[in-house]
């Protein structure tokens, strides 16, 4: 009985710590951070090459909403929240985005551990810097419940080396 007990109690854990690693952490679950990103990986303050500077506003916009960097670049977002409510700035594909989106909607106090987003309350101001590695579009976007569908999105170009 007690062997019994002791491979039903080790096979749940087994069987959990499987699903812990399948789903990966908030950040790990959607593949940040590795070389096989479609949207590059956290880059080192000493590789910028150069700064751009993002305004968030109530208007539910970014300024700016188009921004082209080269293959390889690595970028240092300035990213200031003009407006009187928070707003955040979150790198990721149209795919990415949407499923966070519907998180969002569904926990809206949400606080982000991750290199491609930032969270900003009015009047602040933060940064992220990215190493774009991959060509192609990144996008990005505010995913505050109605913000986006408020259009509050952008999108980085990636033009091949």
């Amino acid at each position: 009985m007690k062997r019994t007990l002791s491979l039903i109690a080790t096979s749940t854990l087994m069987a959990l710590s499987f699903n812990s690693f399948a789903g990966g952490t908030h950040s790990g679950g959607h593949g940040h951070g590795s070389d096989d990103s479609a949207i590059g990986e956290p880059g080192k303050a000493a590789k910028v090459s150069r700064t751009i500077n993002v305004d968030m506003a109530d208007t539910m916009r970014f300024t700016p909403a188009a921004i082209s960097v080269k293959q390889g670049e690595t970028i240092k977002f300035v990213i200031k929240n003009s407006g009187q409510v928070k707003h955040e700035f979150s790198l990721g594909t149209d795919a990415e985005l949407k499923e966070h989106y519907e998180t969002m909607k569904k926990f809206p106090d949400m606080e982000h551990d991750e290199p491609s987003k930032l969270s900003l309350a009015p009047g602040k101001q933060g940064e992220i810097i990215w190493q774009f590695t991959k060509a192609g579009e990144v996008k990005f976007a505010c995913l505050y419940p109605g913000h986006y569908d408020a259009g509050m999105k952008g999108q980085v170009t990636v033009v091949k080396k």
